[in-house]
């Protein structure tokens, strides 16, 4: 079992309906925001528009003062009971690489993955050709990782 997984009967009764309520909150704001449409995310690319700046600040912030009430005051996390803390990720060449290559994406498309969602949620069907991209990125990007820890693992063996 990965560490990520945990046992259905381990998680609260409300974990999906808030999970769920949360998935629903969070795309009527991008809704509301404007922020699912494309042609916003784009003005905001060009420096035409910089409302986009203020949802992120906004959504930032209120994420930064809940992680920093969670870390320092709960000893669980809400509805799961796992360790709550900070889970620091080293930056290297993959970060990098992924962020160039997700930055080229909502850059080329005007939409982010969450975005993409509630974009469909306004009618904006189109948008189903840059979420089959998403999923072939991220499919592509699986083998590819595979594959490198294979010929890594075949390599470490033929050093010994």
């Amino acid at each position: 079992m990965s560490r990520n997984a945990e046992p259905e009967r381990d998680r609260h009764p409300l974990f999906v309906p808030l999970v769920v309520a949360g998935g629903l909150l969070f795309g009527f704001g991008l809704g509301l925001s404007r922020m699912a449409r494309p042609e916003v995310v784009l003005d905001f690319l060009q420096f035409e528009d910089f409302g986009l700046l203020f949802v992120l600040g906004t959504g930032s912030l209120v994420a930064g003062v809940a992680f920093a009430i969670g870390v320092n005051f709960l000893d669980s996390a809400p509805l799961t009971g796992r360790s709550y803390a900070r889970r620091l990720k080293s930056f290297d060449r993959n970060v990098l690489a992924g962020g160039v290559v997700f930055g080229v994406g909502w850059g080329i498309s005007g939409i982010c993955p969450g975005a993409a969602y509630a974009s469909l949620g306004i009618g904006n069907y189109p948008i189903l050709l840059a979420i089959a991209g998403m999923f072939l990125g991220a499919y592509a990007q699986g083998i590819w990782r595979t594959y490198r820890s294979e010929n890594d693992a075949t390599a470490a063996v033929n050093a010994d």
